[in-house]
């Protein structure tokens, strides 16, 4: 393997100039719990030969490519950790020595080789929202107005059905972010939808409304009960401050 790293990466063909001497420290994975301090001593070639446009280039192996600060493998535990693992990104991250995006690249790269490229039919179709992070602005230099660069609010899609679980996330809390993801579905996919379950989000109804018009609307239980509750603990305040003259304890809000 190492005498195809002096292969130039254009052409193909082995160089015989040495051009000078680079230090990598690549992050790999731990052995017996013991951390791995990895250091190459990388050699940097002349492509000599006539119409090749790479002039110089560095060695590198299918483990650690060019430019690479973690090895391939280590970047594969970190995914499968999470995937099949059932660890989360902040315990992986520590565990492997690594950071959260590092681990949160690798999951993604990891899902994509093993989801499919379309969820499979789904008659149930539940919408939600998560708040994910913290938002991110940047300033628009013709309008000279701040704009959302990064949305705290992300939107879920689940099967509630069937056995997928969840089907994306999109960011973004807004009717168009909804419909979008709706939209790029095949029209036989939205057409087997027979209901889909929301909170009591005007936003999430207009986007339902607009992208799946023959699914029934229905309401999350929880919601409903939740506000069902508030109109009778309302009911109960005012209703003390008539007879008794007091309010109802602060954070009283049972019912009976």
């Amino acid at each position: 393997m190492m005498r195809h790293a002096r292969c130039c990466p254009q052409c193909g063909i082995r160089a015989v100039r040495v051009k000078g001497w680079v230090l990598t420290r690549p992050r790999d994975l731990p052995v017996a719990g013991r951390t791995i301090r990895l250091r190459w001593r990388k050699r940097r070639w002349h492509c000599d030969q006539p119409g090749c446009p790479r002039a110089t280039f560095t060695e590198q192996v299918p483990q650690v490519p060019a430019r690479a600060r973690i090895t391939v493998r280590l970047r594969q535990a970190a995914g499968a950790a999470v995937a099949d693992g059932n660890c989360t990104i902040v315990q992986t991250a520590r565990d492997l020595g690594v950071s959260w995006p590092v681990v949160a690249a690798a999951f993604t790269a990891h899902a994509s080789t093993v989801l499919p490229a379309e969820p499979e039919p789904v008659t149930v179709l539940g919408i939600d929202e998560v708040r994910r992070g913290k938002p991110c602005w940047s300033i628009d230099e013709v309008t000279q107005s701040w704009t959302t660069t990064v949305d705290r609010w992300h939107v879920g899609f689940v099967d509630l059905v069937g056995g997928q679980g969840l089907l994306a996330q999109v960011e973004g809390r807004t009717s168009r972010a909804v419909t979008d993801w709706l939209t790029q579905r095949p029209v036989a996919w939205r057409e087997q939808i027979g209901a889909v379950a929301i909170d009591m989000c005007t936003v999430f109804k207009a986007a339902v409304r607009e992208a799946l018009p023959h699914a029934l609307l229905v309401v999350n239980h929880f919601h409903v009960v939740q506000l069902a509750d508030r109109a009778v603990s309302e009911v109960r305040r005012r209703m003390t401050m008539t007879h008794r003259g007091r309010r109802g304890r602060n954070g009283n809000n049972a019912t009976g």
